[in-house]
């Protein structure tokens, strides 16, 4: 119910645009064909970005126990090739939502998840989205 409440919370205060934003990013990665790979983490990400409450972002071969092209070399250069076109531009969006909800109290947590968030924007490639079972949000 908490949980709920607090992934509501979020979508008003900057999920909503956010999630727009790196769906936004993935469309544009998949319209240039070259980018489908990026395309794919946008929109996981993404609705990691819409609903964060309860669920994290881990490294992909924590999931799968092995290593894939995203998680190696490829992965690496991938996520520098990401970071300079689309990157910083959704980190930015995050710290500046950040920003704006630390001014409110009701907003502290949000901000602090929007920072989680630009640190994902900054290398998303080789990571993947998982449920937190123990999480105080469960209640």
């Amino acid at each position: 119910m908490i949980r709920m409440i607090m992934n509501i919370l979020w979508f008003l205060l900057g999920g909503l645009w956010m999630g727009i934003g790196w769906y936004l990013a993935g469309l544009i990665m998949l319209v240039s064909i070259i980018g489908i790979p990026w395309a794919k983490a946008c929109f996981v990400i993404g609705t990691f970005a819409f609903w964060p409450f309860g669920k994290e972002v881990v490294r992909r071969e924590y999931v799968t126990g092995r290593d894939d092209i995203g998680t190696g070399a490829l992965g690496f250069i991938g996520n520098v090739v990401w970071f300079i076109f689309c990157g910083i531009w959704l980190a930015i969006g995050h710290l500046l939502a950040a920003l704006l909800n630390f001014i409110t109290i009701i907003g502290i947590p949000f901000g602090f998840q929007h920072i989680k968030l630009a640190a994902i924007c900054l290398a998303p490639i080789g990571k993947t989205v998982v449920e937190r079972p123990d999480t105080f949000l469960d209640s």
